[in-house]
């Protein structure tokens, strides 16, 4: 089977519902706002605004400070607030992280969602790891009783946020993903209780854990690790909840293109030497993920031909079949989906797993943001690999009149960013070995 020559429309196109629901909150938002800061003026100075939201988060009534954070976020939607930022970031992450610690569960799921949004626009660097270094402790608190789905949700997806733009070492990341991974399989002890999660929040932690990996050189972390992970997520193909499983499809695609499970059978049948050991356990080991991954081969071919059960959503349906062949694909032949989605009049394009599901996971979090996010936030651009035909055109036409300067100043808020982030790419993804599951399947000289 080659590579497919029709490339298919990317399930996460931004569509109509989601645009009208934008404008919708961000009416709704801005009217909450004028009755916090008790004015009826139609025309209101944005930055005004966002100062009387600020101002908001002091107030003790938690409805007053649930409308400021609404109003907070919908400006960070629907433009880059990075005057703003400049002189308000700390003041705003600590009034956000003081309503994840003492807000009920809306308030801290707004908060949650104003910390990220916070955290793409300063982009990689000192102030984005500062974000990730207050948050963490608050939030790993915070999931320790994660009885509340909707709390517990933006817990997750804001971690994964800041987490993703602020950490510069791979010890940062590894401490995000094991958060996630305690709260998805934990070891009990006596002083840890079980707490069996939704269908809900198990694929939303499945989905933020594969979003932090694809900033991790799968080759960095241990195999006793990886093989506990692969089996978990093999466990979750046979959920009942479809959007569990393709959570956990996707995540199983990203661990196999990362080539770590070929360093796992390697590991397990050769010494540090690379001679073959002796003794049984290096054996079974090698024997074991060999199986491992032919069960879940058979798993995924099984998926992406379901015939479906009564009641089932037809839409949730061709979305497991749809997702499902393309794991198939990439496992048998070792080719990506190729995706094309439209940025305003722009293409971007992904044709790996890992881009895809950072793709997926921006868009879901932006929601009606993503678009004005994508065409203005460099950040974002450099991590998606999109540049706008408008910049494009702007940078040629400067190079054209023999302009020194950059497409923006190279000091700005942004071009620091940019670097920062390329840096912390070269150093996490440095000696990355990119290969696909088909590499050794049933071949026993891997």
């Amino acid at each position: 089977m080659g590579k497919r020559n029709n490339q298919r429309k990317n399930k996460a196109m931004l569509d109509s519902d989601d645009e009208n629901s934008s404008v919708s909150s961000s009416s709704t938002a801005r009217s909450d706002l004028m009755s916090v800061s008790g004015t009826d003026e139609v025309q209101v100075d944005k930055d005004s605004l966002l100062e009387q939201a600020l101002d908001a988060l002091y107030e003790k009534r938690g409805s007053t400070r649930e409308k400021a954070l609404a109003a907070i976020i919908d400006a960070f939607n629907t433009s880059l607030q990075h005057q703003f930022v400049e002189k308000k970031f700390a003041t705003l992450l600590h009034l956000c992280l003081n309503s994840i610690k003492k807000g009920s569960s809306k308030e801290m799921s707004l908060a949650c969602h104003a910390i990220g949004l916070l955290a793409l626009t300063v982009g990689s660097g000192d102030n984005a790891h500062e974000i990730l270094e207050e948050s963490v402790i608050p939030i790993s608190q915070a999931l320790k009783s994660p009885s509340d789905s909707l709390k517990t949700v933006s817990l997750v997806e804001c971690l994964a946020i800041v987490t993703f733009v602020g950490a510069t070492k791979t010890e940062e990341t590894e401490r995000s993903m094991q958060i996630m991974w305690q709260l998805l399989h934990p070891k009990l002890g006596s002083n840890v209780v079980a707490v069996k999660l939704s269908a809900v929040v198990i694929t939303a932690v499945v989905s933020a854990w594969a979003f932090i990996l694809t900033t991790m050189d799968g080759c960095s972390l241990n195999s006793k690790d990886w093989q506990e992970y692969i089996s978990y997520f093999s466990t979750l193909l046979d959920k009942d909840d479809r959007s569990v499983r393709i959570a956990s499809g996707e995540a199983l695609a990203l661990i196999f293109e990362t080539g770590s499970i070929e360093k796992f059978a390697t590991e397990n049948k050769t010494t540090p030497d690379g001679s073959v050991p002796e003794g049984n356990k290096s054996r079974e080991g090698y024997t074991h993920i060999l199986g491992l991954k032919s069960k879940i081969l058979n798993q995924v071919r099984s998926l992406s031909a379901e015939a479906g059960g009564k009641g089932s959503a037809k839409k949730d349906l061709n979305s497991q079949r749809n997702l499902f062949k393309d794991v198939l694909e990439f496992l048998e032949d070792g080719y990506a989906p190729d995706i094309s989605m439209k940025i305003g009049g722009d293409s971007l394009q992904t044709s790996t797993w890992s881009e895809l599901i950072k793709l997926n996971f921006m868009k879901h979090f932006l929601g009606g943001g993503f678009i004005k996010h994508m065409q203005d936030n460099e950040f974002l651009q450099v991590v998606l690999g999109f540049t706008p035909k408008r910049k494009q055109l702007g940078v040629e036409h400067q190079m054209s009149s023999g302009e020194k300067r950059m497409f923006r100043s190279p000091n700005s808020i942004q071009n620091k960013a940019r670097t920062q982030f390329l840096n912390k790419q070269r150093m996490l993804s440095k000696d990355r070995n990119v290969g696909h599951f088909a590499v050794g399947m049933g071949d026993e000289d891997m």
